[in-house]
């Protein structure tokens, strides 16, 4: 069975740093996409970012949306079966509940929440102004 799990939310002032994981498990496949997504009060979920692995090493493919370009960074630990996205210079903004999902196989499509196939928990993030 795979399984997300977010973690790392939390309330912090304008300018500072979050960094926020996922943990997965039960992957049974070696090619796949693992990404952040977001949704704030009365918004709709949007992505924020995502990689690709191939034959369970990442490739190199990173996506971002353009909010999230020069201020947050992607990445994975194949050892410890875990996603991170760090994200500086935070904005208000920038609150949302942040989910980490993923879509099993190769993709070069567009990146939207109705492609990914297992989704975690989300995780709160509030930026002070």
């Amino acid at each position: 069975e795979v399984q997300l799990q977010a973690s790392g939310g939390g309330l912090v002032q304008a300018g500072e740093s979050l960094r926020l994981s996922c943990e997965f498990s039960g992957f049974t496949f070696d090619d796949y996409v693992i990404g952040w997504f977001r949704q704030a009060p009365g918004k709709e979920r949007e992505g924020v970012s995502c990689l690709s692995v191939i034959d369970g090493r990442a490739d190199g493919r990173t996506f971002y949306k353009d909010f999230a370009k020069g201020r947050f960074t992607i990445s994975r630990d194949s050892a410890k079966n875990t996603a991170y996205l760090q994200m500086n210079s935070l904005k208000p903004e920038d609150t949302a509940v942040y989910y980490c999902a993923a879509r099993q196989g190769w993709y070069a499509g567009r990146f939207t929440d109705a492609v990914m196939h297992y989704w975690g928990k989300g995780t709160q993030v509030t930026v002070s102004s």
